[in-house]
């Protein structure tokens, strides 16, 4: 079998029906679905038993976290490649998966862009390209709902790290491609529609915290010290660089907001200074 598509839900039923209806128009066949939800009480539970005839495998029960229901779909997983499709994310296209496996690729990591839906930054493209470097993969990383993983990946590795609520799958990309030296193939089209609102968006504070964390367990405190200041540097640049393009004008300074909204280290200052800019206008106009 070609594909395992994993989808882990908790309690986001119209999120569901979005993925559903994307998977099971899929042109492309040779996969089998996974549902881990974790005890949802919101009618998701019913909405994967009308369903059930399109799964392999699926259950309704409490986890410990969306790691370990991932992990729980990896181990019955029977795929030559694992896709994680989250509840609200939806595949681009009828024929996104005919389209990635009529490449014939034989890449550890098959990935393509996300679109991002994003409440705060608005709708980007997260496309990273086959040359990310390993600065890359510990500031944005692969788009995780857009890649196609190698399931022998994860035989050699091992399975998510459960400690992290949120960037596991960081973790894991950095590993399989830095340290393992993993193969890559960067297909030239978009794969999903990401839904932003989830909990690695309204949790700032904790990707911050564990994307540290990761940057411990991998780099020595020079390479540390030298990856936190280039990555404040790159950061402040973008900034600066789009206040030279910009007035003073509300509209001009909206988009200034959703580029830095992108970026977690500076999303939370960003959200103060827009709303102190946007108080200071009114006051004037008063």
């Amino acid at each position: 079998m070609k594909l395992s598509i994993i989808t882990v839900n908790l309690n986001n039923r119209d999120g569901l029906q979005k993925t559903i209806d994307s998977v099971i128009g899929q042109t492309f066949r040779d996969f089998e679905w996974i549902i881990i939800d974790g005890g949802s009480t919101d009618g998701s539970k019913e909405l994967i038993e009308k369903y059930s005839n399109h799964l392999a495998y699926w259950v309704s029960e409490p986890d410990k976290g969306i790691y370990n229901a991932m992990n729980k779909g990896i181990k019955v997983a029977k795929g030559d490649y694992l896709q994680f499709l989250n509840s609200g994310d939806w595949l681009f296209t009828p024929d996104t998966l005919e389209q990635v496996f009529n490449l014939n690729r034989r890449e550890d990591i098959i990935f393509g862009a996300s679109l991002v839906h994003d409440p705060f930054a608005g709708d980007y493209i997260l496309n990273p390209d086959e040359n990310i470097s390993a600065f890359e993969l510990l500031s944005t990383s692969l788009p995780h709902q857009a890649s196609f993983i190698k399931h022998s990946i994860f035989k050699e590795i091992g399975l998510y790290d459960e400690s992290y609520r949120i960037v596991a799958d960081m973790k894991f990309f950095y590993e399989a491609i830095i340290q393992k030296n993993k193969s890559l193939f960067h297909v030239p089209f978009t794969i999903v529609h990401y839904d932003g609102s989830g909990l690695s968006n309204q949790s700032m504070s904790t990707v911050k915290e564990e994307t540290l964390r990761v940057i411990d367990s991998f780099l020595s405190d020079r390479f540390k010290s030298d990856f936190l200041i280039y990555n404040d540097v790159i950061l402040s640049k973008k900034m600066l660089d789009k206040k030279r393009e910009t007035s003073i004008e509300e509209k001009k300074a909206i988009r200034l907001y959703k580029t830095m909204m992108r970026y977690w280290p500076t999303r939370i200052i960003t959200q103060l200074l827009y709303q102190l800019l946007i108080t200071s206008k009114r006051q004037k106009n008063v």
